[in-house]
């Protein structure tokens, strides 16, 4: 436990974070999870790329992580449409 008052505070924000992420992260996972199975909507897709662009931008998850899952789910996508 610290004791200096600004590490105090420190962990208090860093416990406020890692609540904050991990509920953002446990929301794209499941968007991705909506947005991968077969009969999914484009409104579901569009929903995940959004939240994919969001989490990049604010250092959730990194950049070429994202545009490679908005890959991934641009080709199903386009699987979806083919079949």
């Amino acid at each position: 436990m610290p004791n200096i008052a600004s590490a105090k505070k420190n962990m208090r924000k860093s416990r406020a974070a890692q609540a904050r992420n991990r509920a953002q992260r446990s929301a794209l996972r499941t968007a991705l999870k909506k947005a991968k199975v077969g009969g999914a909507s484009a409104d579901e897709r569009t929903k995940a790329v959004s939240l994919l662009d969001r989490s990049a931008r604010k250092g959730l998850i990194h950049k070429n992580a994202a545009a490679r899952q908005k890959s991934k789910l641009a080709k199903l996508a386009a699987k979806a449409q083919q079949a």
